[in-house]
């Protein structure tokens, strides 16, 4: 429910596998309206339609284990509404989840959605993941431990963003 989430918590981010089912009506127009051809236009090697069927990652395992393991706060799954409807969801009133977007890289089939879609930054944090398939909230002193755990269990984990305190109505920044 969110109510263990504090000033000063630390974000981690659990990377996706690429859009998780999440966002198809808008791949399909983009898909439309670029005319490409999913099965022979390639993306880093191989055709973009791999990219986009690429299974879900299910990170059940490395998370039941980093609970079993470390004081986590909340977890938010990146699913339909991306960062901006699924993180507040597990924010206490007064606070705000501030993303470093500078933390990870874009994987190749959301920096081709962006462009061949002409869709605007905002809107791709509302309808995909980007990369990030999860969203864990901890405090500071329990990240190290976190990290290490997760990574140590293959999932691609690291710092993305705090929590503060805020009356904003804006819970969630990407700067």
């Amino acid at each position: 429910d969110g109510s263990r989430v504090a000033e000063g918590d630390v974000l981690i981010a659990l990377g996706s596998s690429g859009p998780h089912s999440n966002g198809y009506s808008l791949v399909r127009k983009i898909i439309d309206v670029s005319g490409c051809d999913p099965q022979t236009t390639l993306l880093e090697g191989k055709p973009l339609a791999d990219h986009l069927l690429e299974p879900t990652r299910i990170y059940v395992k490395s998370v039941l284990e980093l609970i079993e393991n470390v004081d986590v706060h909340a977890i938010a799954h990146l699913t339909g509404g991306g960062f901006w409807e699924n993180i507040p969801r597990v924010l206490p009133e007064n606070t705000q989840a501030v993303i470093n977007e500078s933390s990870w890289q874009w994987p190749a089939i959301f920096t081709w959605l962006q462009t061949a879609g002409n869709v605007s930054r905002h809107e791709m944090y509302r309808t995909f993941n980007c990369g990030v398939g999860m969203v864990i909230a901890l405090s500071a002193p329990e990240a190290d431990k976190a990290l290490a755990l997760l990574n140590e269990k293959g999932e691609n984990a690291w710092k993305i963003g705090i929590i503060k305190a805020s009356d904003s109505e804006q819970r969630v920044v990407i700067e």
